[in-house]
């Protein structure tokens, strides 16, 4: 009888620990946001980079004709 409680209530703080593991609280859900807003930054942040690389070779182009 003894090992059976023993059981049920391993069984319950087992139970209990895993379902609160799935619920996210606030902090995690803050920093699943600024996960996101890290990530649309960069993105952002590679498209610019991209788009100076292209005018600068473009300039490279102007400058290098007009030298002609």
């Amino acid at each position: 009888m003894r090992t059976l409680v023993q059981v049920v209530l391993a069984l319950t703080v087992g139970i209990t620990v895993l379902a609160g593991c799935e619920q996210k609280g606030p902090m995690e859900k803050a920093g699943q946001k600024v996960d996101k807003a890290v990530e649309g930054v960069g993105k952002e942040m590679k498209k610019a980079g991209e788009k100076v690389g292209e005018g600068l070779e473009e300039a490279g182009k102007k400058v290098k004709d007009a030298s002609k």
